[in-house]
């Protein structure tokens, strides 16, 4: 019997640690043939590409897919989806899959499920059915309209997409794949120098007495209030004074005024404790992340990995509204005073309650076994 081939369409750089554990365990299995395709912003070195990860994992790459146009703007990501879905067309008539894997909520992701429903090659989603506060939340309710199988992140998000009206029998609440990462390095010590092994720009402050990670992207319905949303992130981080690790943003609308923002405050003043990075290995980052005193900014790590870990995390804005969370999240507004405020509670407080809100570590194992169970249809819908 020959293998049921399944294609992953890897767009982002935060997209591969949600499916590393699912490329691994379709890699493994006896009766699954792995298509890797690398597309959009994940293949960018400007926001720490991850393709180089991806083949330092031992993954073989079957396409690149070079989509992305310049401008970090609404039309750009409009014309970058509509590049995305010409290139990938192509690229799944080569490949000619059994499975399309797309993965949440990204611009660049609608582009996978257009061209593979339109193609009718049968579609699966990680992350379907989670509500936020931005576009991302229409993307990926769009895209569980137009995918066969659904592998939600969570027991709610299961049920927002039978209610959305897909087949119960075709939905599953598997957990998310990183959360199987965050298992891994539960326990694990911090055993790299991030200087060392990542460069990056800034001063070097030590890390042990406490450090702060942060990471925040721009909101894509917020983008003209980027620069300024991640200048009272600045100025707030500047004043509390400790040692910070900051990462990168996503390649989003608004992206340029965030890496402006940055990069101007950068030059006009002294940050003795600031350090900066485009990216790091998932397995690092995630040690780095368990070692911290807080996570500050807007990523949905500090809502799926840091509740399973309880790290106390700081939620700036509007970009998590909705999702399922755990007790180590505090909310604030993008307010210098909010912020200091909640980072030195946060502080104060320390480890959080570990919720498995999001899973207990096995999503990967179990995405692959149902690839390989789940029979193959394509747009199979129940009728009300």
């Amino acid at each position: 019997m020959s293998k049921r081939k399944i294609c992953v369409v890897v767009t982002a750089r935060p997209s591969y640690s949600r499916v590393k554990t699912v490329l691994q365990a379709v890699k493994e299995h006896p009766q699954l043939e792995l298509q890797l395709v690398v597309a959009a912003s994940a293949l960018l070195d400007r926001y720490g590409s991850a393709v180089n990860y991806m083949e330092e994992d031992g993954f073989e790459i079957k396409a690149k897919v070079f989509n992305v146009l310049e401008g970090e703007n609404l039309t750009a990501a409009a014309k970058t989806t509509g590049i995305g879905i010409l290139e990938l067309s192509t690229v799944l008539d080569n490949l000619r899959p059994d499975i399309v894997v797309t993965i949440a909520d990204r611009f660049e992701t609608m582009a996978t499920a257009i061209a593979a429903s339109y193609m009718n090659i049968p579609l699966a989603h990680l992350q379907g059915g989670e509500v936020t506060g931005n576009i991302d939340e229409k993307v990926r309710h769009a895209i569980t309209k137009l995918a066969d199988y659904h592998f939600a992140a969570s027991e709610k998000a299961k049920e927002r997409v039978i209610k959305l009206g897909e087949n119960p029998a075709f939905v599953f609440n598997t957990g998310c794949p990183s959360i199987d990462l965050a298992e891994r390095i539960k326990d694990s010590s911090l055993d790299f120098d991030p200087y060392l092994k990542y460069g990056g720009v800034g001063e070097r402050p030590g890390l042990s007495d406490g450090y702060i990670v942060v990471m925040q992207h721009p909101v894509t319905t917020e983008y003209q209030m980027s620069r300024k949303h991640i200048e009272e992130t600045l100025n707030a981080i500047s004043e509390i004074n400790i040692t910070t690790l900051w990462f990168w943003p996503n390649v989003d609308a608004g992206a340029d005024g965030t890496s402006t923002g940055i990069r101007a405050f950068r030059e006009n003043h002294k940050l003795p404790n600031l350090h900066f990075f485009k990216n790091m290995e998932g397995m690092d980052f995630l040690k780095l992340l368990n070692h911290a005193s807080v996570l500050v900014g807007n990523s949905s790590v500090g809502i799926r990995e840091c509740a399973y870990l309880g790290i106390p995390v700081v939620n700036i804005g509007s970009r998590q509204t909705g999702r399922d969370r755990g007790n180590n999240v505090v909310d604030v507004d993008y307010v210098k005073e909010q912020i200091i405020d909640a980072v030195n509670y946060q502080i104060e407080r320390g480890r959080a309650e570990k919720s498995n809100v999001y899973g207990g570590g096995k999503a990967g194992e179990q995405i692959a076994e149902l690839l390989w169970k789940l029979p193959l249809v394509y747009q199979k819908r129940i009728t009300f």
